[in-house]
């Protein structure tokens, strides 16, 4: 059986692998395809296309964009995203501008903490990067600030830590508008890591549908087989594709393999193609 990837994450976000490196990478994991969906860019597509040619791997552009929900916060991921949509760009420029704009009052957060690490550090150890909460974590830890990185997090720069800055995000319906305007396919991805309960999930999963969302993640890392079981009732339920994914970042997430997650995930090449028969 040919197994896939829909959700991972390279350099040009928050992952640790250049987009050759994934998916030369997909490619000794023996992978029929993966898609790129890196957060709020489509970056690195172009060199992973480029790569995927050389190594036989099919690669899908996408992206992963944030969107908040009367204070839930949602993950919805675009695919076969084109990548000169001009409206996709200039909405995915203003997105950049605002974390940039966020990671400096996170910043100047630290400092009032006596944490010491600057922008231009950051940008030294992490050349190339769309700098993330996970880079300043990573370097907290080498200056010696935190023993780990989930004490950064658990401390100070997770959400309503004291450091913490609300990251500035788009609506459900904005997002999910952008990426069908563009000829993409909408994706809700990591449903469970929304914490609702089943009432409310059913609701979103509802009030997504109505926006024009077209899947929803049933197969991924965290899922136990009776998670994925349910996501595909809800899925059925309410007329949705299924899609699925690691949401592979490389060796910032220890543990969690392209492909097969912590060990037991498989997406079938099935799902891709009942995926672009929109």
């Amino acid at each position: 059986m040919k197994n896939i990837d829909l959700h991972t994450h390279s350099r040009a976000s928050d992952g640790t692998l250049s987009p050759t490196e994934l998916v030369e990478y997909a490619a000794q994991k023996r992978l029929a395809a993966i898609a790129l969906t890196d957060h709020d860019t489509l970056d690195g597509i172009k060199e992973a296309k480029a790569a995927g040619e050389r190594f036989g791997i099919r690669v899908i552009s996408g992206a992963e964009f944030s969107a908040v929900y009367e204070n839930i916060s949602l993950h919805i991921i675009g695919l076969f995203l084109p990548e000169d949509s001009a409206e996709i760009n200039e909405r995915l420029a203003y997105l950049k501008n605002a974390r940039l704009t966020r990671n400096e009052k996170m910043l100047k957060n630290l400092a009032e903490e006596g944490i010491d690490i600057t922008m231009e550090e950051l940008k030294t150890a992490f050349p190339d990067r769309i700098i993330s909460r996970a880079h300043m974590a990573q370097l907290m830890q080498q200056k010696g600030y935190v023993g780990s990185k989930n004490e950064a997090f658990d401390r100070y720069i997770g959400d309503r830590c004291r450091a913490y800055v609300h990251k500035e995000s788009l609506t459900p319906q904005e997002t999910i508008r952008l990426i069908k305007n563009a000829g993409g396919v909408a994706v809700w991805a990591h449903p469970l890591l929304c914490k609702l309960s089943d009432k409310n999930l059913k609701k979103m999963t509802g009030i997504l549908k109505g926006y024009g969302l077209d899947a929803i993640e049933a197969y991924y890392s965290s899922h136990t087989p009776s998670d994925t079981k349910y996501v595909k009732t809800i899925a059925q339920q309410y007329g949705l594709k299924l899609s699925g994914g690691s949401d592979f970042h490389g060796s910032i997430k220890p543990g969690l393999d392209l492909g097969t997650g912590y060990g037991k995930l498989e997406v079938p090449y099935e799902v891709l193609e009942r995926l672009e028969m929109r």
